[in-house]
């Protein structure tokens, strides 16, 4: 049994191409997320929205990146429904990115100490879990983010790919519009006869 992506021509390597690049960028979101949302569980903190939101986002995300790719390798992939899902996921990401982005447009990492030990991280947090308002959360997400370098870089770097998910989305949005005309104007072509002589 030998496997052979469909042979789509430049979109169809395109496809392929933001697919792999989509993947690899969410599975680093959801690997930082993850780990901001552990520090925030280890010291008994209310989880921000902010963070929960996003890893929510991108972990269905990486599934329907998954998914979506193994039925178009199939070719039973419906690309004018997949087109739609991924605009749906381009405003998702616009969103990750300007709620996880809000805070830090001005923050300069470079300015904040090298490293601090952990239990003054857990120090910095405002109040214990309970009954949390989401303004109490989310400054608790803006206080462990701003204790050192480390934290500000790792949330920017969820920032930036956020950015990045919402500009290849949009690409595959167009892709896949583009995949869908092709393959319908294809099946659309009268066949060709060939008369005998």
């Amino acid at each position: 049994m030998r496997f052979q992506s469909p042979q789509l021509g430049a979109l169809g390597v395109t496809f392929t191409a933001l697919r792999a690049l989509q993947f690899l960028a969410l599975i680093a979101t959801v690997g930082l997320t993850a780990n901001f949302i552990n520090e925030f569980a280890s010291s008994d903190r209310e989880v921000p929205d902010v963070l929960v939101g996003t890893i929510s986002v991108t972990s269905i995300s990486t599934l329907y990146v998954a998914i979506s790719y193994i039925l178009y390798y199939d070719g039973m992939l419906p690309l004018l429904v997949a087109g739609g899902l991924d605009l749906a996921l381009f405003v998702a990401f616009i969103v990750v990115a300007v709620t996880v982005g809000k805070p830090l447009s001005a923050l300069q990492c470079q300015l904040l100490p090298e490293s601090v030990s952990a239990a003054t991280v857990v120090v910095t947090s405002l109040t214990g879990r309970g009954y949390e308002t989401a303004a109490t959360r989310y400054q608790s997400y803006l206080a462990l983010i701003t204790t050192d370098q480390p934290h500000c870089y790792e949330i920017k770097a969820v920032w930036g790919l956020g950015i990045a998910l919402a500009v290849l989305f949009s690409f595959s949005t167009l892709v896949c519009v583009g995949l869908w005309h092709r393959i319908r104007r294809a099946a659309a072509a009268p066949a060709k006869d060939v008369e005998s002589y």
